[in-house]
């Protein structure tokens, strides 16, 4: 069973086409991956992106009066692929176990859409659409690169708005997501109050404060120190792009979003062949797994996004005074759900929402996602919150 759960935390960040190899229920529906594109875009920041291209996939029928829709936000590290197949025999998306006919997000009753992020991590695994420096820059014919404008979070909300738009959604029943996914969840939440019935943040947090911010900084530090970085300007042909800095940045990003059990299995062995006691440069079994799922995920993602990724992270709420004021605007009932052996947004940081929440008068309810997981708990682990959920959106 460790084994299983272990291999399900890292293809949920080293693969996230691949389901979580957890018991869950078969998927019952196929979905199809779905492009939008908008033009003219001006970013929160100012700056014009001529067009913009976002996969996206859907469930459920939207009703007449456009209000029994429910948005998925994804996590970091994450896609569109939340819920469904592609196709049968493919994987089923990270959290089918609770999206889906007669599922705890009835798609029998609600019309569910999940979206791919700009910048999205995942440029290169073949299924992801999205814009960001590695789109081509239509005023010189090469790659944005870090000319790419700078993108906040609230970008990623008036992006999804403007998709939502042209579906014909007037309302949204619920918005939810895990990690980055909560924390887009919230930003809507003060963006567009008076569309938004309910709200679920699951692992994440209403305040990004300088130790989240701190350890962003260290998430993306490996790239800058690549060599091959060349101030993100590694895209002409001949060059090779940072893939040994991106992939120790995703090693951090994974032991992080673990906890201890999660690794347990591999003990203090040394990997085949080495001996960690004689040679320097030997390595421990974990260290050997780490360094190949992390070097995988990289060669399916791209350096500048992960740095456009972390600036959005850092920015989300920038346009409030405090997270007091952001939810003050919100008219919606809450679900927070966390995670106690979350390493990322760890417990206080929920538990300060969910004090804030009922400070300023809102219906808040409050439930834990358990198990070896740590962070990836909000991710892989929700199956047993089902009830919970149901119970939420009947209210």
């Amino acid at each position: 069973m460790k084994r299983r759960l272990l291999l399900a935390a890292t293809l949920a960040l080293a693969a996230l086409s691949q389901a979580p190899a957890i018991a869950q229920p078969a998927a019952t529906e196929i979905v199809e991956k779905k492009v939008f594109e908008t033009t003219g875009y001006v970013t929160r920041g100012g700056a014009t992106i001529p067009t913009i291209r976002i996969g996206y996939q859907t469930a459920g029928t939207l009703n007449a009066a456009g209000d029994n829709a429910v948005i998925v936000t994804h996590f970091f590290s994450g896609n569109s692929h939340a819920f469904g197949r592609y196709a049968e025999g493919q994987p089923a998306g990270y959290w089918d176990a609770i999206i889906g006919p007669g599922r705890a997000i009835d798609t029998n009753r609600y019309f569910v859409i999940s979206s791919d992020t700009l910048v999205n991590l995942n440029v290169r695994d073949g299924r992801t659409v999205t814009t960001g420096p590695v789109s081509m820059n239509p005023a010189t014919g090469r790659p944005w690169a870090l000319d790419f404008p700078v993108i906040a979070m609230r970008d990623f909300i008036e992006v999804q708005k403007r998709l939502l738009d042209s579906l014909g959604v007037r309302r949204l029943a619920l918005v939810t997501g895990a990690s980055m996914g909560a924390l887009q969840a919230i930003e809507w939440a003060a963006a567009y109050p008076q569309m938004i019935d309910r709200v679920m943040p699951v692992i994440g947090s209403s305040e990004f404060d300088p130790w989240a911010i701190a350890w962003l900084d260290i998430w993306e530090s490996p790239i800058r120190l690549d060599p091959n970085f060349n101030n993100g300007d590694y895209y002409a042909q001949g060059r090779e792009p940072p893939t040994r800095g991106l992939a120790e940045a995703l090693k951090i990003v994974t032991v992080q979003a673990q906890d201890r059990p999660a690794l347990a299995r591999f003990g203090r062995r040394a990997a085949e062949g080495q001996d960690p006691l004689r040679r320097i440069g030997d390595r421990f079994e974990v260290e050997r797994f780490l360094d190949e799922a992390a070097l995988a995920r990289a060669r399916v993602s791209d350096a500048n996004h992960f740095l456009y990724l972390v600036r959005a992270n850092q920015l989300f709420l920038h346009e409030y005074a405090s997270s007091e004021a952001a939810l003050s605007r919100s008219q919606a009932r809450w679900f927070v759900v966390a995670s106690p052996t979350d390493r990322v947004f760890m417990l206080d940081y929920n538990t300060e929402m969910v004090a804030l929440l009922r400070r300023l008068g809102r219906p808040v309810d409050f439930a834990e996602v358990t198990g070896p997981l740590g962070h990836l708990n909000g991710v892989v682990g929700m199956a047993p919150l089902a009830d919970r959920i149901r119970a939420f959106l009947q209210n």
